[in-house]
């Protein structure tokens, strides 16, 4: 990589070497996004499986613990 002495630049000079850093970063994001893209094309074949599933049940209380959850005394200290 080349080493600039930014102080001796000009305004000119500095302007071209920020255009052209812009530039090369834009190709730089340009081309991760597209590796980026691809992989994410290639995830979603397994994706596509997982949504076919069935959902994860979700674990019910047991009848005891809804009771106690839901006792007289529960309801007369949220009054």
């Amino acid at each position: 990589m080349t080493k600039f002495d930014l102080d001796s630049l000009s305004i000119e000079e500095l302007a071209a070497l920020r255009d052209h850093a812009t530039e090369k970063l834009a190709e730089k994001v340009a081309a991760r996004q597209a590796e980026l893209e691809a992989e994410l094309e290639k995830l979603a074949q397994y994706g596509k499986v997982a949504k076919k599933s069935p959902a994860t049940p979700v674990a019910k209380p047991r009848r005891e613990e809804a009771k106690a959850e839901s006792s007289p005394a529960d309801v007369s200290r949220a009054a």
